[in-house]
């Protein structure tokens, strides 16, 4: 049986970061800096969502000659309304808390 999916603080502002384009493939370091998250808590989180079948990942090959291919990340459409859901709550407590 799979792990029940992570909905800790960090998971909730990956997930919200990630639905907010939600078909677009995304690296690890963009992510890095939109969310705050260090990689030793985000790769980890990515490689969790991936395993649970949240996110799909992909090996792309680089725009440059000479850079290395990087791994990106976007979200499964179960990973969309898993992250809708998970997300939205926390948006919602955000927005009041600074009205």
């Amino acid at each position: 049986m799979g792990r029940i999916p992570n909905t800790s603080p960090q998971t909730r502002e990956l997930l919200a970061a990630l639905v907010r384009q939600p078909r677009t493939w995304r690296y690890g370091y963009d992510l890095s800096k939109e969310t705050g998250l260090k990689s030793g808590t985000l790769y980890p989180l990515l490689i969790r969502l991936s395993d649970q079948g949240l996110l799909e990942s992909e090996w792309q090959e680089p725009a440059r000659p000479g850079k290395p291919p990087r791994h990106a990340y976007r979200l499964t459409p179960k990973g969309g309304v898993f992250a809708r859901s998970t997300a939205a709550p926390a948006r919602r407590r955000l927005a009041g808390a600074t009205s």
